[in-house]
């Protein structure tokens, strides 16, 4: 990656400047926004609304708006059953749920809220929704979580997932910022709300136990018998998230050898180190955030970590180290659908156009449909509700797959599952994750991939999203022929280009954040035809934007 690496990087997070945590509320209270300034402005990303109450992108104005434009758009869904509310450990998530609540309350939707305060896991409220829906053609359930997933102490978010339990599609999405701009821009004088005391008594909010109902059912979605057979010693570190209190839980209802590492939660995360750019991020697939996981190597058999609303996982196995995340991804493809005989004959490989080439050949090998989408989890939905895809990926570490017997365990990422599969691969097959992923390369090639970025403005960026194959002239690419380029996945937009030949690729697409492209390349023919691959990609796309 061309970004240059912060030397603060990896280093503990005490070495760096830690959030003001009451400045960060108090703003969240104090500080409005301006519709006016788009940067202030609610917008859905591919998951959700986030943004820092310091910087206007996230304060009590927008958490108040989206929540009465959610109440809206169930209304005119016909959503007519209780709403799931989830909440992780960001310091602005407390705040954002008391608004969200006083919004809900007011507008007498059934809430089911976390009994005792416990944080909720975003899987636990998708499993949560699923559960509450079988069988029903009325009344159904969905949800809201409140987390800006891995993002930095100072950020919040909060996302809606409807009745089929996974990340809202863009069509809803779409209509519900819309709708909270002109709340905001009314003044939010259409917004019902009522004070949080009042709301945590109102006859519509009610006590639920996520962590029962999801522990109690994680036997559904894996084998931890053959996990406490075999005595697998497992380390997990929960990163302070919203899984906190689950791991213990789990250990204890299945008979599991696992080590819960800390179970402290500090807002701030002081206990993190640095992430690339000298951040404090809680990215359970950086090598950077994640030292203090790493340290647990040689201590257990397997050791994982979870970010903050435990959708994404990363894997330590004695035999690599940290996992990048798409080694981790294509070693539990294949060993998934190699192991559960429950799931359809058809059921597909799920990635993401970014992912890694290995799944497609992972694919091939078993015989399986390979489905591409787009970047986000939403494009994975559909298929994990009918049991049509057995497993669903993304490069960045976020991954669900059905329960054994084919029906959906979570639509959303779970980081808790694709964690503790590692265990259960382990147990069954003698091997961690780490040389299971050396097995598979050993048969169906080893790939090099990497990540640059390069400078762009808005309007290159705006024309690289909209780029079509025909405008790539280039017939080969670091010296192989190109097979095929495409600017769509699945018969969505993939928002950039991508290119293929037989033994590598590389896709480039406009950051939503920074005014950078991204090129993401892969080469199966190592690491000095990768850096052909993406000196040529860049030298492609800059052509191709003038």
């Amino acid at each position: 990656m061309s970004t240059k690496i912060s030397p603060l990087a990896g280093k503990p997070a005490t070495d760096g400047k830690l959030v003001d945590l009451g400045a960060l509320v108090a703003a969240y209270v104090d500080l409005k926004p301006d519709p006016s300034v788009s940067e202030q402005r609610v917008a859905f990303g591919t998951s959700g609304h986030r943004g820092s109450s310091f910087e206007r992108s996230f304060n009590e104005w927008h958490v108040l708006a989206v929540a009465q434009a959610i109440c809206d758009y169930r209304k005119q869904a016909g959503v007519d059953g209780p709403v799931y509310v989830g909440i992780d450990t960001h310091a602005l998530s407390q705040p954002a749920f008391e608004s969200t609540l006083e919004v809900l309350a007011a507008n007498g939707v059934h809430t089911f809220v976390s009994a005792d305060g416990e944080y909720t896991p975003t899987p636990a409220v998708s499993h949560a929704i699923l559960v509450h829906n079988r069988g029903r053609e009325q009344g159904k359930a969905d949800g809201i979580v409140i987390t800006p997933s891995h993002n930095p102490p100072d950020s919040g978010g909060i996302k809606y997932n409807p009745p089929h339990g996974g990340p809202a599609d863009t069509d809803a999405t779409s209509w519900i910022a819309k709708r909270a701009n002109e709340l905001i821009e009314g003044g939010l004088r259409e917004v019902k709300r009522m004070p949080f005391a009042q709301a945590l008594k109102a006859p519509t909010t009610t006590s639920f136990d996520f962590l029962q109902l999801y522990v109690g059912d994680l036997g559904d979605a894996l084998d931890l018998e053959v996990v406490r057979a075999n005595g697998v010693r497992m380390g997990v570190d929960p990163l302070g998230g919203a899984g906190v209190h689950y791991w213990s839980a789990i250990g204890e209802r299945y008979g599991l050898q696992l080590t819960v590492v800390s179970e402290v939660v500090d807002k701030s995360f002081a206990f993190m180190s640095l992430d690339w750019d000298g951040k404090v991020r809680m990215d359970p697939s950086s090598s950077y955030a994640m030292q203090r996981l790493i340290g647990l190597k040689d201590d257990y058999d397997v050791a994982f970590a979870c970010d903050t609303d435990h959708d994404r996982h990363g894997v330590v196995a004695p035999s690599s180290g940290l996992m990048p995340a798409n080694h981790y991804l294509a070693a539990a493809a294949w060993y998934l659908f190699q192991n559960r005989p429950g799931w359809r004959p058809d059921a597909a490989i799920g990635k993401t156009a970014v992912s890694t080439g290995l799944l497609d050949r992972v694919a091939k090998h078993l015989g399986r449909p390979l489905r591409e989408v787009p970047v986000g989890f939403k494009y994975f939905v559909s298929g994990l509700y009918d049991g049509s895809l057995g497993f669903g990926c993304e490069e960045s570490a976020g991954a669900s797959f059905l329960a054994k017997d084919g029906s959906p365990w979570s639509t959303d990422k779970d980081g808790i599952v694709a964690a503790l599969l590692a265990g259960e691969m382990t147990a069954r097959m003698g091997r961690d994750p780490g040389e299971i992923y050396r097995e598979i390369t050993a048969k169906l090639g080893d790939p090099a991939n990497a990540r640059i970025d390069a400078p762009a403005n808005h309007a290159q960026k705006q024309k690289l999203s909209k780029l079509t194959p025909e405008q790539v002239a280039s017939k080969t690419l670091a010296g192989d022929p190109v097979v095929e380029v495409i600017n769509q996945a699945g018969g969505q937009p993939i928002g950039g280009i991508k290119v293929m030949s037989e033994h590598g690729w590389f896709a480039a697409r406009p950051s939503g954040t920074e005014d950078i492209y991204k090129v993401y390349g892969e080469s199966f023919r190592g690491k000095e035809h990768l850096e052909r691959v993406l000196a040529e990609a860049q030298t492609m796309v800059d052509a191709a934007l003038g």
